[in-house]
């Protein structure tokens, strides 16, 4: 987001201050009349939560955004692991312990568990899960070696060199990931909804696709 907003800068368009946290907290600050122009959620809930209390400027909502999960390990370590209803995940932490996002709040720990519902593994790991209060800390811990595996999203492990990828989740195991943008109701910056449609724009596309994202079709 840093590097698309410099973009648009460049191209002529108005400074852009990114504020990073969680999408609930993000939320929460625009119902309680913080500034914002423009709202870039990584939960539907939120987004829906938004929408539902017309917080969100009608016309204005699009899925940007598509992520994938990973199966991660310390890097040098771990062989590729094929991931397929009831693939021995239990075995493979020997004695260690699964990390991901909190599945109780955190997104990408939804998301996680509801993948391993899904294949059939879930009850077999449940106990061995530590749950983190942000994907990146998950990541964070497989990085030093403090735990053996970590479910993360694709982007977030690309970002780390100190990680490996030994398995890409299949979509259908899970709820589409999907990061959802729009404009606050109580925005007035004459150029909001101009940077939402650059965050489809070609220049900002190739940035999110360096990424590891999918972008979602051509915009709203």
């Amino acid at each position: 987001m840093d590097t698309v907003g410099r973009r648009f800068e460049q191209a002529g368009g108005s400074r852009v201050t990114v504020s990073f946290a969680a999408s609930s907290t993000l939320a929460r600050q625009i119902e309680r009349g913080a500034a914002a122009d423009v709202y870039v959620s990584a939960s539907p809930k939120w987004t829906d939560r938004l929408g539902a209390g017309r917080w969100l400027r009608p016309g204005t909502l699009g899925n940007l955004l598509g992520n994938r999960l990973a199966l991660v390990a310390p890097a040098g370590q771990g062989a590729p692991v094929p991931i397929h209803r009831g693939f021995p995940l239990a075995e493979l932490l020997g004695r260690g312990r699964l990390v991901m996002g909190d599945p109780s709040h955190v997104p990408a720990g939804q998301y996680a568990r509801a993948a391993l519902e899904t294949l059939g593994v879930w009850r077999a790991v449940a106990d061995r899960v530590a749950g983190t209060p942000t994907v990146r800390h998950a990541l964070a811990l497989v990085a030093r070696g403090e735990a053996p595996y970590g479910i993360v999203y694709v982007t977030d492990a690309k970002a780390d060199p100190n990680v490996a990828v030994v398995g890409v989740f299949p979509e259908e195991y899970h709820p589409p990931i999907h990061y959802t943008v729009a404009v606050p109701a109580a925005s007035t910056h004459p150029q909001a909804e101009t940077f939402l449609n650059y965050l489809w724009s070609p220049a900002a596309r190739s940035v999110f696709e360096a990424h590891g994202f999918a972008v979602r079709g051509a915009g709203r």
